[in-house]
């Protein structure tokens, strides 16, 4: 079986709709969305209205810290903003956009939208694949896996159960692989865009599989992995699509230019 992997789409129908395009091509068979479906983008009624139809098509869709976000704005908790990531900006300046984009993020959603993201899971397992935001250990801390340190930690908490031989993950907004040798230490591996990569269930592997809808490695190229469940080799994916487009939709929608020009740089 094929299993499309996307994450981290934030609201940008543009590179969403690309990806899911290219992975129905390489014959995806199943998909999972795991996490921030909304924030930043101009169209997360539409991306959320999408991934509906892929969750009750019996496809994986799972929840992330923008969707918390909403949770906390409805029960009036303010602590929750500081989990907006936008890197590069003060503090004060990160929880002032998160705040408004959240806030507008709101006003487009139905009521119906709104507690259907805030009951999805937070993990999900199916037979040797295990998926999650952030990480595994502890999903309601979004704690980003950018190092062996954490990644083992996400691996260790997911592979209580024996059966797991993969963990899948975003948040973090770049490609990278992690595997386990003989022993117990992690090795990392920078993955090479449409290159299969072998990945013997043997080891333990754990991938963080980049933005669908917010790239930040300077390159405006959309990300989602495939992985092949039968030939147990993964491909990381980066995809062309009408950044300039989406760009423009932020802008007309009136949310902050920084989000904008980020799609324009990649970064």
């Amino acid at each position: 079986m094929k299993l499309a992997l996307l994450s981290d789409v934030h609201g940008n129908l543009h590179a969403f709709e690309a990806c899911m395009a290219h992975a129905k091509v390489q014959g995806a068979e199943k998909f999972a969305v795991l996490g921030d479906l909304v924030g930043y983008g101009a169209f997360p009624a539409e991306v959320v209205d999408r991934c509906q139809h892929l969750y009750f098509a019996g496809n994986v869709v799972l929840r992330g810290n923008h969707e918390e976000m909403l949770k906390a704005l409805h029960a009036h908790d303010g602590t929750s903003i500081n989990h907006a990531d936008t890197s590069h900006k003060t503090s004060s300046q990160k929880n002032t956009l998160g705040a408004q984009t959240t806030a507008w993020t709101d006003t487009q959603l139905t009521p119906a939208q709104r507690y259907w993201l805030e009951t999805l899971p937070l993990t999900a397992c199916d037979g040797r694949v295990a998926m999650v935001h952030a990480s595994f250990d502890a999903p309601e801390q979004w704690r980003y896996v950018e190092d062996e340190r954490v990644a083992n930690m996400s691996l260790d908490a997911a592979c209580a159960n024996p059966d797991v031989r993969y963990v899948f993950g975003g948040h973090v907004h770049h490609q990278s692989l992690y595997y386990r040798g003989t022993g117990r230490q992690l090795m990392s591996f920078k993955p090479t865009a449409g290159i299969a990569i072998p990945t013997p269930s043997h080891r333990r592997w754990l991938a963080t599989i980049g933005s669908v809808g917010q790239p930040r490695d300077g390159d405006t190229r959309a990300m989602y992995a495939l992985f092949d469940t039968t030939s147990e080799k993964l491909i990381f994916h980066r995809i062309a699509y009408d950044h300039v487009a989406a760009a423009h939709s932020i802008r007309k929608a009136g949310l902050p230019e920084f989000f904008a020009t980020r799609l324009e740089t990649g970064r």
